[in-house]
């Protein structure tokens, strides 16, 4: 195995739910110690991340497109990263054909396709069938200049000169106010798409979390740490009931629902971090109606 894939190799192993033996946690522990003498030139420049939608925003001010359950992914003319700044292992055909210009989007398949896709872009060797089948969804231009309005335009000369179907510009269009969004939303959800982003169409860009850029869906979502685990009763019992999690602030609650059997026969290992959908905050600042959505994956 090259020496630069062994600190992914050893996390992996890190986090399996029961190591089975002494041999196995010596090996996670002598890859781990190893792997930070490699160098490995991974880092993104910063990319610009959303916050929710807030009740008084006005929505005519931003251009809105649909958000895509996709892989975040960055180009930079040369080369096609996630978000964590790991190579994407695309075959060479499919980065043949980017542009010279960097792009930010994301890697898509269709609506409600992420686990399928996120099995194709997770594979070290490429299979050239599903890599067909996948969409670079370009939604900025980090190196462009002017306003996002300008960006955007921008993006979508860059695609129709590109001439392939594989690279998309997202649509970008306006709504008169919040009803008008709603019934987007509305529309979207009902086809299966996961929400709306808005982006402000006067903001030059920016990097960073930022009212710029801002998402709406019928569900919040966000991330916690596994801590524990409560056992099942009923149909459950030997198996997972709930997971005890941690929010960043150190506040724990438990997720009960969202977990397919298989799940609740192997559940997230403690320490992995896995994401959840809600419906606004308690009085004490946790999760309402939280329910179990996936590991997050970091790629």
């Amino acid at each position: 195995m090259p020496i630069v894939r062994l600190r992914a190799y050893a996390t992996r192993l890190a986090v399996m739910r029961r190591p089975r033996s002494f041999a196995v946690r010596l090996i996670v522990s002598v890859l781990l110690a190893l792997a930070p003498i490699v160098s490995i030139s991974s880092s993104l420049p910063p990319l610009l991340l959303a916050n929710v939608l807030g009740e008084h925003v006005d929505p005519a001010n931003y251009l809105v497109s649909e958000k895509y359950d996709g892989v975040r992914a960055h180009w930079d003319g040369k080369s096609l990263r996630f978000r964590s700044g790991r190579m994407v292992n695309a075959p060479q055909w499919f980065i043949a054909r980017l542009p010279a210009e960097t792009l930010d989007g994301e890697l898509w398949l269709k609506r409600g396709a992420f686990e399928r896709l996120s099995g194709y872009v997770r594979k070290s060797l490429p299979v050239d069938e599903e890599w067909r089948e996948i969409k670079f969804m370009a939604f900025e231009l980090p190196d462009g200049t002017g306003t996002f309005s300008d960006r955007a335009r921008r993006i979508t000369e860059i695609v129709m000169n590109a001439n392939w179907p594989q690279l998309v510009a997202v649509e970008q269009f306006r709504v008169a106010d919040r009803v008008a969004l709603k019934r987007k939303l509305d529309e979207v959800v009902k086809g299966g798409g996961e929400g709306l982003m808005l982006h402000l169409a006067g903001a030059p860009y920016v990097t960073g979390r930022s009212d710029v850029l801002l998402k709406l869906k019928p569900l919040l979502d966000t991330e916690a740490k596994v801590v524990g685990y409560l056992p099942g009763n009923g149909k459950y019992v030997g198996k997972m009931g709930a997971l005890r999690v941690e929010m960043p602030d150190g506040r724990q609650f438990n997720i009960g629902t969202g977990f397919s059997d298989a799940v609740r026969k192997n559940p997230p290992s403690v320490d992995t971090i896995i994401t959840y959908t809600y419906r606004g905050l308690t009085n004490k600042g946790t999760p309402r109606f939280a329910s179990y959505l996936r590991i997050r994956e970091d790629y």
